[in-house]
């Protein structure tokens, strides 16, 4: 039986871009202008431990977006994974299109970069009731697909 495809956003999703962004006291829209920045973020609360979950039961990408402000965020992104998440070291995409992208879900914060036009089930962790957290994403996914944890 061929695993169901989870694709799970970075910035806010996996990494912490806001909180990092009001650590250092800068704009949020500026921020991703800041080399470094990317390298640097902390990890969502949940977020390591549940991909990892997620990788055992299904094919799992990480689907970013980086700016091309800052061509340095590609490597800072890269990098990043390669500490927190190295079984995703060459699982990451890039792309400005996530809808162009074919799978069963995608996790992600935000609607941006035509994330609302992905035909598999959209979840908006951390901006919606029904998504406030990691806990609520796995335990939706499970029950969805009848995976006992």
């Amino acid at each position: 039986m061929e695993k169901k495809i989870i694709y799970i956003d970075m910035d806010n999703t996996l990494a912490d871009y806001l909180g990092m962004a009001k650590l250092l006291s800068v704009d949020p829209n500026k921020a991703k202008s800041i080399p470094g920045f990317f390298r640097n973020l902390h990890p969502m609360p949940g977020a390591i431990e549940s991909f990892n979950l997620l990788f055992k039961y299904f094919d799992v990408y990480i689907l970013t977006y980086a700016p091309w402000s800052n061509p340095q965020a590609y490597v800072e992104k890269i990098e990043w994974v390669k500490e927190y998440l190295p079984i995703a070291e060459k699982r990451i995409i890039f792309s400005h299109y996530k809808n162009l992208n074919k799978g069963d879900y995608l996790i992600d914060d935000s609607s941006l970069n035509n994330a609302e036009k992905f035909e598999g089930d959209i979840i908006h962790i951390h901006t919606s009731d029904k998504f406030p957290n990691w806990e609520s994403v796995i335990q939706y996914i499970f029950d969805k697909e009848n995976i006992k944890l």
